[in-house]
C-alpha cells in the first residue's frame, strides 16, 4: 500500500497545534484538487483542508471566508493556518448536508428561509475586489461541455462549423446576463454547500455555509438559480417560482430596478440556470475523465434533464442548439 505522506504530515501538523496526539479520517472530497479529513482532538472534532501548494492557493479562500463572515454569514471558524504546507484547521461542521437532510425527509421550509436570508447578507456585502463573472468567463465555462462532455460522454466531436454557431447563439444569453446587476456571488450554493451544524441545540439553523473560495462579482440571479434549479436536486417548478418571486420581492430597489417584472427576472433566472448547467455537464465529464472521479458521471442525467427543460421553458431550440440535446453514448 501506499503511503500518504500529506495525510501523515497534516496528522502531525494538527497534534503539534493541539499540543496532543489526534485522529484523522478522510471525508468526501470535492470538485478540486483539495482533500478533507477530520481530525479528533480532546472529544473535539475539527476539518483539516489539505491544499497541495503547487495546486492549490489557500488565499482566496481565506479572503473570501474573512470577509463573508463579517457580512454575516455562517462560515467555519479558522482554527489554525500553515500557509505553506497548504494545512487550514476549520470548524466541523458535521456531516448533514442539506441534501443529506432531504434524504432523510427532512423539511425543506426552515432550510430555504435560512438559505435566502444569508443570500440577502451575501449580496449586500461589501467584499474585497473579486474577480469579475463576464462573458469570456461565462464561455469559457460553456466550452467545457463542447470539450469534456461531447467527447468523452456522447462520442462525438464536433466541428469547427458547430461550434462557432453554438458560440454564436449563446454570445447574446451571455451578454445578457452579464449586464444585470452584479452583486458578490458565492459560485456554488447549492444543496452539497450548506450544512446543517448540529450545535447549540439549534437544530441544524443557522446553514453552515461551505465551498466559498471560488466567490465572484456577478449576476444577482446566480446564487438563486444554483439554489432552486440545483444540479443535484429536483424541486418542483411551483416551488421555485414561488421562492423566486419572494427573493425578487425583498430586492432592495437597485437591484430590482433593471427588471422589467418579476416574470423578467424570473425569465433571466432560468437562462442564468441554463448557463450554470452547461457548465456543469462539462464539469462532470470532466471530473470523470480527466481526474478519475468517474462518480460524477451519475450526476449528468439529472442535469441534462434540468437544462432541456430549461430550453423549453425559455423557447430555445434550433441548429446552433442541437450540441445541447446530444445524448450520452456510454
Amino acid at each position: 500500500m501506499n503511503k500518504d505522506t500529506r495525510r501523515d504530515k497534516a496528522q502531525d501538523w494538527a497534534q503539534q497545534v493541539f499540543g496532543q496526539a489526534c485522529t484523522i479520517a478522510s471525508l468526501a472530497g470535492d470538485a478540486s484538487f483539495r482533500r478533507y479529513f477530520r481530525i479528533k482532538c480532546n472529544d473535539v472534532n475539527y476539518v483539516l483542508m489539505d491544499a497541495p501548494p503547487e495546486k492549490e492557493d489557500v488565499q482566496p479562500f481565506l479572503r473570501v471566508l474573512g470577509w463573508m463572515a463579517q457580512a454575516g454569514l455562517r462560515t467555519p471558524a479558522l482554527v489554525a493556518q500553515e500557509h505553506e504546507e497548504g494545512f487550514l484547521l476549520l470548524e466541523d461542521f458535521g456531516d448533514v448536508t442539506w441534501a443529506a437532510h432531504l434524504r432523510q425527509g427532512g423539511d425543506i421550509a426552515p432550510l430555504m428561509r435560512d438559505a435566502l436570508r444569508q443570500l440577502h447578507l451575501l449580496q449586500a456585502a461589501v467584499p474585497e475586489a473579486l474577480p469579475v463573472f463576464d462573458v469570456p468567463r461565462m464561455q469559457r465555462e460553456c466550452d467545457l461541455y463542447l470539450d469534456w462532455y461531447l467527447p468523452q460522454v456522447a462520442a462525438y466531436t464536433p466541428s469547427q462549423a458547430e461550434r462557432d454557431a453554438f458560440h454564436a447563439a449563446l454570445l447574446a444569453i451571455l451578454t445578457e446576463l452579464a449586464a444585470l446587476p452584479r452583486v458578490p456571488v458565492h459560485l456554488d450554493y447549492h444543496s452539497r454547500n450548506l450544512m446543517l451544524p448540529q450545535l447549540d441545540g439549534l437544530g441544524g439553523l443557522p446553514l453552515g455555509v461551505i465551498d466559498f473560495q471560488d466567490a465572484v462579482a456577478g449576476p444577482v440571479t446566480y446564487d438563486l438559480a444554483s439554489l432552486l434549479y440545483d444540479c443535484y436536486q429536483d424541486y418542483p417548478e411551483e416551488m421555485r417560482r414561488e421562492v423566486s418571486e419572494s427573493f425578487f420581492a425583498s430586492l432592495p430597489l437597485a437591484l430590482s430596478a433593471p427588471f422589467v417584472d418579476v416574470d423578467d427576472w424570473h425569465r433571466l433566472l432560468r437562462l442564468t440556470a441554463m448557463q450554470r448547467h452547461i457548465k456543469a455537464i462539462g464539469i462532470f465529464a470532466r471530473l470523470a475523465f480527466r481526474d478519475g472521479k468517474r462518480q460524477f458521471l451519475d450526476e449528468i442525467p439529472l442535469t441534462r434533464r434540468h437544462l432541456r427543460d430549461e430550453m423549453q421553458a425559455l423557447g430555445i431550440h434550433g441548429e446552433a442548439w442541437a450540441l445541447l440535446l446530444r445524448e450520452p453514448a456510454l
